[in-house]
């Protein structure tokens, strides 16, 4: 009981530190909201603005952000009848942070959108419209804000001309100057080498009146953002030499807006057919009903409603195929320590607990400071690298070849990966914690996604809570084991048979690191497989070296060990190239009927008036593919799909994904899975993580009018 008291104490001093992390300054971004005409007619539609104003240094993004960010979005709240139309975005600025390129505002920036009146609104009282406005603003951190805005604006008679404001003319008239016009000349883009070249026809240019010329994708992954863009002149026009993000699938048409600077005046144009821009986010047209939509859950959820949430998704994560084997081994090095005392058992429980909550913790610390600086992260994105799925492959190999008597530790090696792991002391209890939480950030058990997006989305300290209530769940029943005298107990005694238990349990290890190859397969091209498949057959050449070297005196065995550590230097060798060999998206994502997942296209699909359903996935999250085969793959939940006429996207985060961040955010999740149903313009209903053929047929057969209800 005092073990169990003193981590409840942890986390309540966890919690209690909250009150110490500084609020989020109130003067970083200054927002309102403007009308351009001082009345409104029933039935017309005016122009209205938000208004930012950022405080020096600081940022906010364009709707493509570039390398990281999120743009503005307004949550309306509007009387019924109302409408409010797509944001048109003026020309944003090239942004550098460190190594990354992003797009956006600094100093002020208004955001102009058409409102479309009731027609049955009376003269003579006002026409309240507002909302919540969300943002990331960013200097070298970025920090989430929100403003409450609201506006009221006197209604006129029926019939007649709303007049301007003069008071915000001049602001609406600057707006109107910043919005990038369609070019009246024709544009081209051609492919040189393994680059792009955007050519405008314009030969009324000199090179000696163009300078600074910018061109913003509207797509957020079809250009490497950060690399430069080489401006030429000549007599048939401007070209500027791009740089795409994979040669290999370099569009043909490469919408998006241009921009340079001609005798000193900024001009822009747009380039290209602009996507259909996602209408103004959650219109509230009409109260909510009582069975809206839930909320997302940074809305409903408390710190201790998504700590007790964490702390049985941990629990639940230890029946997972990633967890499972590590625990097994763990267990059976605890049956060695059935005949020692009581408390050195329950320190190998505790030992074990730390290693989990410590790598739990340094995992969410690291990914809150990669989020605070812009980055688009969620959980699980330390397997998005191909260098640590390759690592975590030769570790788990390593391992399961000493389960097999490939090799045995020895004491030259005790800080190696699966030395560390099967030591009898309590370092091997430790770093078993700490390999158990690597191996189970692919899994999502139910209850996780909702007490993850939380907590990415509170302060520090009470962030660091739920991960740690996450960590305690996934070392609980090892350490209730340790606790528990009975258990103890009822082990049964050591012998011949845990040698024959111990090889049978390297091969569920072989079979993860198969299934990593597998994923390290979708992340990389042929060359990359190969390098990382040769790391593999490297790791068990040092491994065999290493242990032939305990049969050897003098400078043979000096000899076989310089020749597995040099092994092992190859292999740091081949994973350093893995990164620069990253492959496209696989044809498997699009089978099914399926679809790629873009931000565009679910925008038009649900302008078309379909329904929509998304799943989010990736090669890695065990989740998702247990999904997929039991559930998606079904044929009657295919024959449902097309029976109901159902559009079937689906995004892949095996790589990172700006858009599916994006969308994973929105909805309060920091990780896949993540499986979604729009219909028409309605809001998504969000499906549990864990699915089952009868949950994805009751949604999907359900008539549009129950859906809402």
């Amino acid at each position: 009981m005092r073990i169990l008291t003193t981590l409840v104490l942890l986390l309540a001093g966890l919690t209690g530190a909250q009150a110490l992390v500084p609020k989020q300054p109130k003067d970083l971004v200054r927002a309102r909201l403007v009308a351009e005409t001082a009345t409104v007619a029933p039935g017309s539609t005016v122009t209205v603005g938000i208004h930012m104003a950022m405080k020096p240094g600081w940022h906010v993004y364009w709707r493509n952000p570039g390398d990281s960010g999120l743009p503005p979005e307004m949550a309306w709240e509007l009387p019924p009848g109302a409408r409010v139309g797509a944001i048109d975005w003026p020309v944003p600025e090239r942004l550098p942070v460190q190594t990354l390129m992003n797009y956006g505002y600094e100093g002020e920036v208004t955001l102009l959108l058409p409102l479309s009146v009731p027609q049955n609104i009376p003269a003579g009282q006002p026409l309240h419209v507002g909302g919540k406005l969300s943002y990331l603003v960013c200097e070298e951190i970025c920090i989430p804000g929100s403003s409450d805005l609201a506006l009221d604006i006197p209604v006129a008679a029926p019939g007649t001309t709303p007049l301007p404001d003069p008071a915000q003319a001049a602001l609406f008239a600057q707006a109107r100057a910043a919005l990038p016009i369609p070019s009246p000349w024709p544009s081209r883009l051609t492919r040189e080498g393994n680059g792009l070249v955007l050519h405008l026809d314009h030969a009324g240019l000199t090179a000696g009146s163009v300078a600074e010329a910018a061109f913003f994708p509207y797509g957020e992954t079809v250009l490497d953002n950060a690399a430069a863009q080489t401006l030429t002149v000549d007599d048939t026009g401007l070209h500027l030499a791009l740089k795409p993000s994979d040669p290999a699938t370099a569009p043909s048409e490469l919408p998006g807006v241009l921009a340079f600077s001609e005798n000193g005046t900024r001009r822009a144009f747009v380039i290209g057919v602009a996507p259909a821009a996602a209408p103004a986010a959650t219109v509230m047209a009409e109260p909510a009903p009582a069975s809206a939509p839930v909320p997302a859950p940074e809305e409903t959820l408390t710190l201790w409603s998504a700590a007790g949430f964490a702390l049985l998704g941990g629990l639940v994560l230890n029946l997972m195929p990633c967890v499972f084997p590590v625990l097994s081994i763990k267990v059976l090095s605890l049956v060695k320590q059935a005949g020692q005392s009581r408390a050195r058992v329950r320190i190998h429980g505790l030992a074990y607990t730390a290693g989990v909550l410590a790598s739990f913790l340094a995992l969410a610390g690291l990914l809150m400071a990669l989020k605070s600086g812009g980055a688009t992260l969620g959980w699980g994105f330390q397997l998005q690298s191909p260098i640590v799925v390759a690592l975590l492959a030769y570790g788990l190999l390593a391992m399961g070849l000493s389960l097999s008597g490939v090799w045995h530790l020895g004491g030259g090696v005790a800080g190696i990966g699966d030395g560390l792991t099967r030591r009898s002391g309590y370092q091997g209890s430790f770093f078993t914690g700490v390999l158990a939480t690597l191996v189970a950030t692919p899994c999502t058990a139910p209850f996780m996604g909702a007490a993850v997006g939380f907590a990415l989305t509170q302060p520090p300290a009470a962030g660091l809570t739920v991960f740690a209530s996450l960590g305690l769940g996934l070392a609980l029943p090892f350490l209730l084991l340790t606790v528990w005298p009975g258990a103890l107990r009822l082990m049964p005694r050591p012998g011949a048979w845990m040698d024959t238990l111990k090889g049978v349990l390297a091969f569920p290890v072989y079979a993860t690191v198969a299934w990593l190859v597998w994923v390290l397969a979708q992340q990389v091209g042929p060359n990359g497989l190969l390098a990382g498949l040769a790391g593999l057959v490297l790791v068990g050449f040092a491994a065999w070296a290493w242990e032939r070297a305990r049969f050897f005196d003098g400078w043979s065995g000096g000899l076989a060990r310089v020749t597995a550590l040099a092994a092992l230097l190859a292999v740091a060798g081949l994973v350093t190239v893995l990164d620069g060999e990253r492959a496209t998206a696989g044809p498997s994502l699009t089978t099914g009927g399926f679809e790629l997942f873009t931000q565009a296209r679910l925008d038009g699909l649900r302008d078309d008036g379909r329904t929509v359903f998304v799943d989010m996935t990736a090669a890695w999250c065990i989740t998702c593919q247990i999904n997929e085969r039991t559930t998606l793959s079904r044929d009657a939940v295919r024959r449902a799909f097309h029976a109901n006429d159902v559009a079937l996207l689906r995004g892949d985060w095996t790589n990172q994904n700006p858009e599916i961040t994006a969308l994973l955010e929105r909805y309060g999740r920091s990780g896949v899975p993540l499986y979604l149903v729009y219909r028409g313009k309605a809001e998504a209903v969000v499906l549990p993580q864990i699915l089952t053929e009868g949950i994805v047929l009751a949604e999907i057969e359900k008539r549009p009018g129950l859906a809402q209800r």
